[in-house]
């Protein structure tokens, strides 16, 4: 839902505006050109589920920080979100990384790969849809082209992008080195030394805390985290 998302925050993507706020620019104002109040209905609660859309969530917060300023993340920045917060999403992730650039990415194997996971959890027709569902997700993160056909592409990493998934491996635990070596740093599709280089690029914005003495990697987020969630992370390491 990428194109529902940046046409959202387009509208209301004041920082300072609640979770009622992007309800009602959907719900209300059909920012979205949705045909029906239920169809609307449904768009927010899938945006919500999948990004949030409350900025007392750290996640959707640091969303927004990244968003205004690396246009050129935000494909990336969009997956990223989707897959801390969609257990589907991210466990197959890596049937889709698994492949190498030029190679056919076939609907029926990530099928078969899904239902490997969890034989029988999904119905035929479960499979078949969440398979699209993924396949077009990974498409509008660059990861993916093709209409009916999908071949692995490179997906562009970016300084925001880069940060951002540093930071979803900050909050799941990771530190130093480990933090480029994690989920969510892989779903940048890019090399180690240029998530490194990338890292850097962002802390000479301003945007991140990254100091490398060799091997020894210091990461942080101080405008991102409140002073409550920076005592939970510590009270959790």
């Amino acid at each position: 839902m990428f194109s529902e998302l940046q046409t959202l925050l387009s509208f209301a993507g004041d920082p300072k505006a609640d979770k009622a706020a992007y309800f009602r620019a959907i719900e209300v104002d059909n920012c979205l050109g949705k045909r029906s109040g239920k169809t609307r209905m449904l768009t927010s609660r899938h945006l919500a589920g999948l990004y949030g859309l409350d900025p007392s969530i750290a996640l959707f917060r640091a969303l927004l920080y990244f968003w205004d300023r690396d246009q050129a993340g935000r494909p990336l920045l969009a997956l990223l979100c989707a897959c801390a917060r969609d257990s589907v999403l991210r466990e197959n992730a890596g049937f889709i990384l698994g492949h190498a650039p030029g190679d056919l990415v076939s609907r029926e194997a990530l099928e078969k790969f899904i239902d490997n996971r969890e034989t029988g959890r999904f119905s035929p027709a479960t499979l078949k849809s969440t398979a699209q569902n993924i396949d077009s997700t990974f498409t509008q993160s660059g990861h993916l082209q093709g209409r009916a056909r999908k071949i692995r592409n490179r997906a562009t990493a970016t300084a925001g992008s880069t940060a951002y998934a540093l930071f979803l491996e900050y909050l799941s635990g990771m530190r130093g080195l480990s933090l480029f070596s994690g989920e969510y740093i892989k779903l940048l599709d890019c090399p180690q030394d240029q998530a490194l280089e990338l890292a850097e690029n962002a802390a000479k914005k301003g945007w991140m805390r990254f100091k490398r003495i060799g091997n020894v990697i210091d990461v942080g987020f101080p405008k991102l985290l409140t002073g409550q969630e920076m005592e939970w992370i510590r009270e959790q390491n």
